[in-house]
């Protein structure tokens, strides 16, 4: 078997056990996981961020470096895509 294959299979064998450690380690399904962070988001989002939606909050304010990385990530993408893709005009 060449080494590329081998290679391949030992990759592929590591990245299985990751998911199915991932679903392993996830919680039950409607298991809250941690109800006080729960509570304390819908007590204290519109007195520290000011808005009206808890979905809006924490995507924007809680967390907004994390989607400031994930838009990113996904403009990164697109730039590559757009580079991948374009004719070369001679």
């Amino acid at each position: 078997m060449p080494a590329r294959n081998v290679a391949a299979v030992i990759f592929f064998t590591i990245v299985a056990v990751f998911f199915v450690f991932g679903a392993l380690m996830t919680h039950p399904f409607g298991d809250p996981g941690n109800p006080e962070m729960d509570q304390y988001i819908i007590d204290n989002t519109q007195g520290e961020t000011g808005a009206d939606n808890g979905v809006t909050s924490v995507v924007f304010d809680y967390r907004g470096f994390d989607t400031l990385g994930e838009a990113t990530v996904l403009f990164t993408a697109f730039a590559g895509v757009i580079v991948l893709f374009r004719r070369l005009k001679k």
